[in-house]
Formats: structure tokens, C-alpha cells, sequence
């Protein structure tokens, strides 16, 4: 047997329509030192099924429905990779993604986390990300305040980074990528491979993606950064300035939907964190 090298992690929950599609674009990589594991976040449909069709190729693990980061983070836990690697049950890999990523690993021993290039495909039509989306590449932490600009399925990371900035945030329902792509940023370069190397799907009704109201999930994730006390002092200004701006403009939409308590609740937290800081 292939020594392991890297774990590959694959969360879903009620994809059994197409989540071997993603399952299959792993097993046909180029690369064989790796496991694949597939984490049943508690679905209800077919996908246990789907699963066992594949008998001793993955590890199947299933918990009950607890979200994404806990499904990650379960993977995570039962790996015995050096090297992790996601991907999202609605995404696909091209051939050399691993190949390549290791190899970058491999002649950059101080990297601790790379993505890659992608293909958007949104409601089956290719479409060109707009120019706030493109990935920037090495200390891309002031850029990526405004959006998230890592993609889960194009990172490969090393495992001893969780060590230094923790797992996924499990009480976050979405934007739990952001976050944690916030922690390691202000601290790591982040890499990138300037070749499309997966596949990204979009325009279905489940994505957390298309969720109402993400910004509140990111002023939160905002927020705990900007009270850690690891960020240096012209990061921590950044990180303000975008909360203060994401306050303000989530304060305002709640007040056109006549939410006037939860804009009082941002206009206040807005107030608190610039005397605090």
C-alpha cells in the first residue's frame, strides 16, 4: 500500500443526486497516496446508498445533522494525512489536483496552505469570475476581509496548521470558510497554484452560499478576530474599518425590512468595538 499522504474530506448532506460526481473526480486523480473520506452530516435521502456502492474505496463516517464545520471537523479528526484537502460534495477536481498540490508541498517545504485556480460553472453554463473574486496570492489578509476569497475545495493545507489557529467554527451556520480562512491569513501566506484545478458548481437551491443575510455571519467572524489579540495593529485597523462598514450597511437593511431592534443591535456593536479599539 501507497503510503497516506494526504486526506482528502468530503462533507455533505442530502446530495445523493450528484454526490458521486465528486466522489468519482477523487477516486480518477492521477495520485495515489491519499484516503478519501466522506462525512453524512445525518441525510436523509439516498446518499448512504450511494456510499455503500463504494464499498472499501472511501471511509464512510455519518453523524447526525450538525453542519458543515462539524462534518469538516470530523474528518479532520479520523484523517491520518500530513496533508488535508476538502472538497465540497457539489464541486469536482480535474486529474492533477493532488499531483500538483503535494509537488508544491514537496519543493516548498514552508508553505502552509495552497489553493488552486478554478472553473466557475453556475446553472450548467461556464461563466468568468468578476474581478473582485480573483484569488490574490501570498499575506492576503486585508483582501479578504470584504469576501471570502479561499475557495474550500481548491486548499490543500498542512495538518499541524489547525494547531496554530484551531478547527472550524461549528457554531457558525455559514461563512465558517471565511472565518477560518481570516485566522490562518493574518498569520500565513496563502499560496497560489495559478492553474484551474477544480471544477466549482453553483446556482442550486441548497448552497449555504445563496443564504439571506451572510454578512451577520462575517461581522461575527469579524469580531472574534478583531478581539483575539492575534492580529497586528494595521490589521486589526483593516478588520474594523470593513466591520464598521458591514454594521452599517446590515443596520440599514434591517431597518427597510423594519427590523428596528436588530439594527440598533449593529449601530451598537458598530459603537462598541471603535471605543474598544
Amino acid at each position: 500500500m501507497n503510503k497516506i499522504q494526504v486526506s482528502v474530506i468530503i462533507p455533505t448532506y442530502n446530495r445523493g443526486h450528484i454526490l458521486s460526481d465528486a466522489i468519482d473526480s477523487v477516486l480518477a486523480q492521477d495520485f495515489d497516496g491519499y484516503e478519501l473520506i466522506v462525512v453524512d452530516d445525518g441525510s436523509t435521502d439516498n446518499t448512504m446508498a450511494v456510499l455503500n456502492g463504494y464499498s472499501n474505496k472511501i471511509k464512510v463516517c455519518k453523524q447526525t445533522n450538525q453542519g458543515v464545520s462539524a462534518a469538516r471537523n470530523h474528518g479532520i479528526a479520523v484523517s491520518s494525512g500530513e496533508l488535508i484537502a476538502f472538497l465540497d460534495s457539489d464541486d469536482l477536481w480535474l486529474p492533477k489536483k493532488l499531483a500538483v498540490q503535494v509537488g508544491f508541498f514537496n519543493s516548498t517545504p514552508k508553505a502552509m496552505i495552497c489553493q488552486t485556480q478554478e472553473i466557475w460553472i453556475r446553472n450548467g453554463v461556464r461563466v468568468n469570475p468578476k474581478k473582485r473574486h480573483q484569488k490574490p496570492c501570498g499575506h492576503i489578509f486585508e483582501k479578504s476581509l470584504e469576501l471570502c476569497l479561499v475557495s474550500p475545495s481548491a486548499v490543500m493545507l498542512r495538518r499541524q496548521l489547525f494547531d496554530s489557529v484551531g478547527l472550524f467554527d461549528e457554531s457558525l451556520p455559514a461563512c465558517e470558510d471565511y472565518d477560518l480562512w481570516l485566522r490562518i491569513s493574518s498569520r500565513f501566506p496563502v499560496h497560489l497554484i495559478d492553474t484551474p484545478l477544480i471544477v466549482k458548481k453553483g446556482g442550486h437551491a441548497d448552497q449555504l452560499s445563496r443564504m439571506k443575510g451572510l454578512d451577520r455571519f462575517r461581522i461575527r467572524s469579524l469580531l472574534k478576530i478583531i478581539n483575539s489579540g492575534i492580529l497586528t495593529m494595521a490589521q486589526k485597523k483593516a478588520a474594523i474599518s470593513v466591520l464598521n462598514r458591514k454594521c452599517t450597511i446590515y443596520a440599514n437593511g434591517c431597518l427597510k425590512r423594519n427590523r428596528p431592534d436588530e439594527a440598533r443591535y449593529y449601530k451598537q456593536l458598530m459603537e462598541v468595538t471603535n471605543t474598544q479599539n
